[in-house]
């Protein structure tokens, strides 16, 4: 045992939390990427759009990471705003207004998008238009995808930042540099703390995430069958 580790007994434990929930995070932000790279799948065949796919690279830190992830979700978020502009354009204001009024059938809200469509690419299918109402009229996907944004860019920010992906760089640049002496230990327990506040946040709003997401595709996939 570390003379550290002697001195401070609860540092192993706190080492052990720390790796816990690093592994946590990860788990929860590859999920968020094959989401994203789903949603973009679906922009990129249906939409026209041209998203590269994104990949968690182990290689990287976490703040690396949660750029990457971030610069497509604002993509996305771009690719949305385009459709919407498309729409008011090239729509009278009373047929586009129609698009946002929940009252409406959406059977109607998709044959107006499909004509929007056949006049940008020279013809659209529904499943294009279905895509679009959905993107449109979804408040929650624009919600959560704006949520999920702010809490990795906090991450990113964090003391977790820095950090490599890999838990071999956790555990032996960090962690071991953390139980050398009573400020390091201060900085550990602020650490575990941040990893436990960070990934709350960080789970609840990828949950709503992906759960927004899966409303698109799971449609996509009835509407190709």
């Amino acid at each position: 045992m570390a003379l550290s580790d002697l001195l401070y007994p609860d540092n192993p434990k706190r080492k052990q939390e720390l790796i816990h929930l690093h592994q946590e995070l990860l788990e929860c932000m590859s999920t968020n990427f094959h989401a994203t790279n789903e949603l973009v799948g679906v922009l990129n065949e249906h939409l026209g759009c041209t998203i590269t796919p994104i990949e968690m690279r182990e290689s990287s830190t976490v703040k690396e990471n949660c750029e990457n992830i971030i610069q497509v979700m604002s993509e996305i978020q771009h690719q949305v705003q385009k459709i919407d502009s498309d729409m008011k354009d090239k729509l009278e204001p009373v047929l586009y207004q129609k698009l946002y009024d929940i009252k409406e059938p959406e059977l109607e809200k998709i044959a107006i998008a499909q004509r929007v469509f056949s006049i940008i690419f020279g013809e659209a299918t529904s499943t294009a238009a279905m895509v679009a109402i959905k993107l449109l009229g979804s408040n929650h996907l624009t919600l959560t995808v704006s949520k999920l944004i702010g809490v990795l860019a906090q991450i990113g920010a964090s003391v977790l930042g820095g950090v490599s992906i890999t838990i071999i760089g956790l555990g032996l640049e960090m962690i071991l540099h953390a139980i050398l002496g009573a400020v390091e230990r201060s900085q550990l327990l602020t650490a575990v703390r941040s990893y436990e506040k960070h990934l709350a946040e960080f789970k609840a709003a990828s949950e709503k995430y992906q759960h927004a997401i899966h409303e698109v595709t799971s449609l996509v996939r009835q509407q190709v069958q």
